[in-house]
């Protein structure tokens, strides 16, 4: 078996996949549902929807609020409670449509069968057909990032995709959700996969999967052999290397097809490469072949104390609280909430943040793993330089940053870091260097948006 990696930095911290077995459950309504109106990058969405209307399942309750964005469908049938606020993953307040739940009444339009449908049942599928559909669905990113898929469709003319590259890595500890998905739904990922490959005008798609997860590489394996072995389309699954943050775009070009992403503003498609994540592509199946809109997810509920963790197909603008009660409730004793992986996550101030497009996991870290060390003076060890995957300084840009020297931190490529924490994970003395880098690339980017803005 060829294993392969990317070529900079990485680490391996302690996996704890605790719910890898743990076959997924469908979680139970919620008496309220809670949808912030931004749940992707770009622009928020905006609501179409007032107090006292009436909404299904799949009913649409945003639309788009630019180019750069995504509509949002309710998940849950009742009233709309109110358009207000809510607190998000941020702990801050933001715009959000609360819908009181009634039933489960679904639109008449979505298709629930389980029949598989194929891409050669649907010749009135082309690749504008299936964009189009992917967009109006409301599809983004759901490895958390939260990009519009359909902007990555449509690649500028500058840049040709060559091929498409799913992410089925999920090297972030704790997180299970990703690797239940291609257990329980195999075929209808390869299904989106090929919808995706169509979309792209491409032949060429690969499967990239950690070797942790050997049962899922020896199914779509096989699976790809049945489905893709005599056809025009040439699919590979490729068996990577435990190592984080794979996961990463950039990383998982890389490490897929030995190629490296420039500075930002490039994308792997500058490179010849579509990423999507694995859950993306089943969404995308959904969208295109079901004419379901994206309003649920696979999740996984985790953490050492936690009495019950399991996986959950679970709607959006569920409270975390739910799914926290759904698995023995929460811990006694000091606890985190994050949501997302503990590398990568955002600690929560409230369980009642809901699930959104891009939450993968709740995670609750419990007594010292909850607990952040006394940061000591760095010893000039050079350990976060060593394990940065994008090749950066991570002590440089944590102290130009706590300086405020936002010029340094620009000229130092502070933009180019993807926030992974592998720098702050391996520090001996515990410094902060996510957190000040975290401030300081928000700021020059900020700056870099002003200055682009005179122009």
């Amino acid at each position: 078996m060829n294993i392969r990696t990317f070529r900079i930095g990485g680490i391996h911290p302690e996996e704890n996949k605790l719910t890898h077995e743990a076959a997924t459950q469908v979680a139970a309504l919620p008496k309220q549902a809670i949808f912030p109106l931004s749940q992707h990058i770009g622009a928020p969405a905006k609501p179409v929807v007032q107090k006292g209307d009436t909404v299904k399942v799949g009913t649409l309750i945003a639309e788009a609020g630019g180019f750069v964005s995504a509509p949002i469908y309710s998940s849950v049938s009742g009233k709309v409670f109110k358009v207000d606020t809510a607190i998000d993953a941020a702990g801050l307040s933001t715009p959000a449509i609360i819908i009181n739940v009634e039933g489960d009444e679904w639109e008449e339009t979505i298709d629930r069968s389980t029949k598989l449908e194929t891409v050669a049942e649907h010749p009135e599928l082309t690749p504008e057909e299936i964009v189009e559909r992917v967009k109006v669905a409301g599809i983004t990113g759901m490895g958390g990032a939260g990009f519009p898929t359909f902007i990555k469709l449509t690649p500028p003319p500058t840049a040709k995709a060559e091929c498409v590259i799913i992410n089925a890595v999920e090297c972030e500890p704790y997180i299970t959700a990703d690797y239940r998905l291609m257990m329980e739904k195999p075929d209808e990922i390869l299904v989106g996969l090929e919808l995706l490959m169509k979309a792209a005008k491409v032949t060429v798609g690969y499967i990239g999967i950690e070797t942790n997860k050997m049962a899922a590489i020896e199914l779509l394996t096989r699976k790809c052999a049945d489905k893709f072995g005599s056809s025009a389309y040439k699919v590979e699954v490729v068996p990577l290397a435990q190592r984080y943050p794979q996961g990463g775009e950039k990383q998982l070009v890389d490490a897929v097809i030995r190629r490296q992403v420039p500075a930002p503003p490039a994308i792997p498609v500058n490179v010849g490469a579509i990423v999507q994540n694995v859950a993306t592509t089943f969404a995308v199946y959904e969208a295109v072949m079901k004419r379901k809109p994206l309003f649920e997810r696979y999740t996984t509920v985790t953490g050492k104390q936690v009495k019950q963790p399991g996986n959950f197909l679970v709607r959006m603008g569920t409270p975390m609280k739910d799914l926290i009660d759904a698995c023995g409730g929460m811990p006694d004793g000091d606890n985190k909430l994050l949501s997302g992986g503990p590398m990568m996550g955002k600690a929560l101030s409230s369980d009642s943040v809901p699930v959104c497009k891009g939450t993968n996991s709740v995670t609750i870290l419990s007594g010292d793993e909850a607990r952040r060390k006394e940061p000591q003076p760095c010893i000039r060890c050079a350990k976060c330089v060593s394990v940065c995957p994008m090749g950066l300084e991570p002590y440089l840009l944590a102290k130009v940053s706590a300086f405020k020297d936002w010029e340094k931190a620009e000229q130092a490529g502070i933009v180019s870091c993807i926030e992974c924490g592998s720098c702050q994970f391996t520090c001996p003395a515990h410094r902060p260097l996510l957190d000040n880098v975290r401030v300081g690339k928000s700021t020059v980017m900020g700056i870099i948006r002003a200055r682009s803005a005179k122009k």
